[in-house]
């Protein structure tokens, strides 16, 4: 006879650091892209990882910010041309790639312009220690002040594709022309600074055609802004999401003779509904705060520095308080797992945080009193869920 259930039947299980879906590193994640292109393009060095793409003489990404894969399928009213691409992602398989972990915006610049994954470029994180220093260090905003240098020694694919011969260009907003991300993840051949989007999109395609062999990278931030602020799906990120659209197809009918034009994001994005269930608070929760010296990171995608002696006390308690809704991991846990790719390098080991905490659920770990513009935010990323890693690779050929 069966035994009748008890509550301890329902109780759910706390998440397992080798449950957690970790990026197609080394085969379909953004790191892989540059290289792709670059290596078909006769660049020493690099590989064709992306196995699905085939060749061009001149390559065009056009990056924007914040659009997911399974947002845009959600939109096919408001993006009409992306999606009539759809089927033509990853090589004609229809299929995305990953953004790499965590997924967020200075991450996973650094793993498009360096063709390397997080725990190789160093940038694991929206916010993450200086060993050096014991401070936090603010990645996309380069606060406090780091000589970008020895925090991101590798060059990047472009630096390498110029030196090899390519005519490579970088077309942006002028705001990042000297930024220390620009340089040490986007830096190398000509950056052309252009503030309206149809100006930069035709600017992309002067520079496509400029060399017999090109790599020019594009981008767009607004749809991003948007979903931070309004939530994906509100009628601002809708709108900037028709813009985009009709950016893209500007851009596909200006493509010189053997080109292929690569749409793609950095990383997706969620929306959090303002309450305590879903809105978990670092600030107001002593557990949470027992032992941590630092929270680094973002709501989504937490690196937890303990202070001396504690690390073991700080992944029992979270694990404890948080282990059903996040993947929560010991430094080592999450670099054995591959969160952030196949190997660490020495220098970014101690970035990471003590204890490592990606949300599964519809959860954010906000801190309103240290970050209160984050803590703010409708729409959140970071996390290793669909809705945050998938990215679209669309592709158009001349």
């Amino acid at each position: 006879m069966a035994q009748p259930k008890t509550a301890w039947d329902d109780h759910p299980e706390p998440l397992t650091v080798a449950s957690a879906p970790v990026p197609e590193y080394g085969s379909g994640s953004l790191a892989d892209l540059l290289p792709t292109l670059a290596a078909g393009l006769g660049v020493p060095g690099m590989s064709a990882a992306i196995t699905e793409l085939t060749p061009a003489d001149r390559n065009c990404v056009f990056l924007i910010d914040g659009l997911g894969w399974e947002q845009l399928k959600a939109h096919p009213e408001d993006a009409p041309f992306m999606t009539s691409l759809l089927a033509t992602s990853r090589g004609g398989t229809g299929r995305p790639l990953t953004a790499g972990y965590p997924a967020t915006t200075a991450t996973s610049l650094a793993s498009v312009g360096t063709g390397l994954p997080p725990g190789a470029h160093g940038l694991p994180g929206y916010t993450v220690r200086n060993p050096d220093t014991g401070e936090l260090m603010n990645q996309l905003r380069w606060q406090p002040w780091t000589p970008p240098g020895p925090w991101q020694p590798y060059p990047t694919v472009f630096q390498r594709a110029h030196a090899a011969g390519v005519h490579a260009a970088q077309v942006s907003s002028p705001t990042f022309e000297n930024t220390p991300l620009t340089r040490v993840a986007l830096s190398g051949g000509t950056f052309l600074g252009r503030l309206p989007g149809e100006d930069r999109i035709d600017l992309a395609a002067e520079q496509l055609a400029a060399g017999d062999r090109s790599l020019v990278y594009t981008y767009f931030a607004e749809v991003d802004g948007a979903g931070h602020r309004f939530g994906v799906d509100s009628d601002a990120w809708r709108g900037q999401l028709m813009y985009a659209d009709r950016l893209v197809q500007r851009l596909a009918e200006q493509l010189p003779p053997r080109s292929a034009l690569y749409v793609t994001a950095d990383h997706g994005m969620i929306d959090v509904p303002f309450d305590e269930q879903h809105r978990i608070d670092f600030d107001e929760d002593w557990e949470l705060s027992a032992g941590v010296a630092l929270l680094g990171g973002e709501g989504r995608a937490r690196h937890v520095y303990a202070v001396p002696g504690a690390a073991n006390d700080v992944l029992t308690c979270w694990r404890e308080v948080l282990g059903e809704q996040f993947w929560v991991a010991s430094r080592d846990e999450a670099i054995a797992a591959g969160w952030f790719g196949p190997q660490i390098d020495e220098r970014v080991y101690g970035r990471i945080g003590d204890v490592v905490a990606a949300a599964r659920d519809d959860v954010l770990l906000i801190a309103s009193e240290r970050e209160p513009k984050e803590s703010a935010m409708v729409g959140n990323h970071g996390s290793m869920t669909p809705a945050e890693q998938l990215v679209p690779l669309l592709e158009v050929r001349s």
